[in-house]
């Protein structure tokens, strides 16, 4: 037998490795597609890293001045 020549357990490895690397290629194919549209689209590039991120905090209204608040007027009980 000729060192040259494929016997058919190398043939179907081959095919079968060669599907592997098909399917392995659509995965990073997908993985990189997700990747640019989310970077395209401008989306929350924050991480949950158990911090509070500001971009999630409601906004506070903020006033122009103190409010002034009347004093209270209490009366004790004899």
């Amino acid at each position: 037998m000729a060192i040259t020549r494929d016997t058919e357990l190398h043939t179907r490895r081959f095919s079968r490795n060669a599907g592997l690397g098909v399917v392995l290629l659509g995965f990073v194919a997908i993985v990189f597609g997700l990747t640019v549209v989310k970077v395209e689209r401008g989306s929350k590039l924050e991480g949950f890293d158990h911090q509070p991120r500001v971009s999630a905090l409601p906004v506070e209204p903020t006033s122009a001045a103190p409010v002034k608040l009347a004093p209270v007027k209490t009366e004790v009980a004899n």
